[in-house]
């Protein structure tokens, strides 16, 4: 049973005092919370699957694990989807789309040769929602890079048709930036790499700073498109060898001035991106936070509010970095209903901001500059039971979405109404908690 709304005014009001005691605004915090955006990403409503029909592995590193029920088949389906769970989730956010999900009304349309017209209903869709989209050139999933390679690729021919995917999918970038009247943040990240320990790291790595080079040749409005590249530590069939490693890119970043996305599940388990924001945009223009949830190696597991992901949302407000991150999610998840995984991971990351922002940041400052390191760790223990559960459910309200687990039920009715009926099972025949079918990862 959902609080009553008198209760959770009370709860809140409550909790401004407790707050403003220890110099905490909180209107002003939410103020600030309902201008960040999160980007949600459509490749896990249906497991990055796309509609080019191709009938080719995802491969390049990638896996989604799970066969729930009421994976999206078509466009239609995926938007519906992603409007239900943004209605559960407070505030204003954006979709962060692949090339792969262009709309080509059933014919065979080359990556290099797709154009702003095959996203034209994403765009309508955004329009309509208010919010803005991202995007992605699709690297995988593809003959042309079953070998592993795309924009490294030795091969001149198979290199120049990638070149002029990136290119289209710049266009197409700077097209739904315009339409949508916010920039558009176009991310290249490629599986380039190899199994086995290579004799030639250098070459590969040459000729990807070539083809991004072309690339980007043509410079675009910055109103329109942020340009971004994203390193990897290692891929299945990469383990030993990545082209766009961590240093590669953050070089290429810096002297080309390029977005650096950072990705969590993208490093070392014993290493945190939380550490290296600051580091990064002492050099570069512009953070990509692609976050997930690794467990032991880049498995994109659901976003959950652990202590790394706090870390994130503190190292950004502590920071002052918000104007110049862009926040994303990034994982893919068939073992448990699509929808709740996104509305779990989205609210997960923005309960992390608003944990950040309701930090009594000015006299923890105060503690340290004075070196009051004694203080400043006392009062970060305190700040942890002050009452931020009566702050979050109140934004939620405030922003016409359920309070607490009441979107549970109402994910299991769409369920039962909706994506049951894309297995073709009967939506009376299943009990009010399905369980997946696919094993956790």
């Amino acid at each position: 049973m959902a609080p009553s709304s008198t209760s959770i005014e009370t709860a809140f009001q409550l909790a401004k005092e407790r707050y403003s005691a220890v110099g905490v605004d909180v209107e002003n915090a939410l103020q600030k919370m309902a201008t960040i955006p999160i980007s949600l990403h459509c490749w896990q409503g249906d497991d990055v699957g796309g509609f080019e029909n191709s009938g080719s592995e995802i491969g390049g590193g990638l896996a989604v694990t799970g066969r729930y029920l009421g994976k999206a088949r078509t466009a239609e389906e995926l938007r519906g989807d992603l409007q239900f769970a943004l209605s559960l989730i407070p505030g204003t956010h954006r979709l962060n789309l692949h090339a792969s999900y262009a709309e080509t009304n059933g014919r065979r349309i080359a990556r290099n040769e797709l154009t702003p017209a095959h996203f034209q209903s994403w765009i309508q869709w955004a329009r309509d929602q208010k919010m803005g989209l991202d995007f992605n050139p699709t690297y995988f999933a593809h003959e042309k890079a079953a070998d592993g390679f795309t924009l490294a690729h030795a091969d001149r021919g198979i290199r120049q048709f990638w070149i002029e995917h990136g290119i289209a999918c710049r266009q197409i970038a700077a097209a739904m930036g315009k339409a949508l009247g916010t920039p558009c943040v176009n991310n290249i990240w490629i599986p380039d790499g190899m199994k086995d320990s290579p004799i030639d790291r250098k070459t590969p790595r040459t000729i990807l700073a070539e083809s991004l080079d072309l690339i980007f040749a043509e410079a675009l409005p910055a109103t329109e498109i942020l340009d971004a590249v994203e390193c990897k530590l290692f891929g299945l069939g990469s383990e030993s060898y990545v082209v766009g490693s961590h240093e590669f890119y953050l070089g290429y970043a810096i002297t080309r001035r390029k977005v650096l996305c950072l990705d969590a599940g993208h490093f070392h388990p014993t290493e945190t991106i939380s550490d290296k924001i600051s580091s990064v945009l002492a050099y570069v223009p512009r953070v990509l936070l692609h976050v997930s949830r690794g467990v032991r190696w880049d498995s994109d597991h659901v976003v959950t509010l652990t202590d790394e992901l706090q870390s994130i949302a503190q190292e950004l407000v502590r920071g002052e970095f918000l104007d110049r991150v862009s926040v994303g999610l990034d994982f893919f998840d068939a073992s448990i209903n699509r929808i709740a995984a996104w509305v779990i991971g989205t609210r997960c990351m923005l309960k992390a901001l608003l944990l950040a922002l309701l930090e009594p940041i000015t006299m923890l400052r105060q503690f340290e500059r004075e070196s009051d390191f004694t203080a400043r760790l006392s009062m970060l223990e305190e700040t942890k039971t002050l009452p931020f559960g009566a702050v979050w459910d109140w934004y939620c309200m405030a922003s016409g979405v359920p309070v607490g687990p009441v979107w549970v039920e109402q994910v299991r009715q769409y369920e039962r109404k909706v994506l049951s009926l894309r297995d073709g099972s009967s939506a009376s025949s299943l009990p009010t908690n399905v369980a997946g079918s696919g094993a956790a990862r």
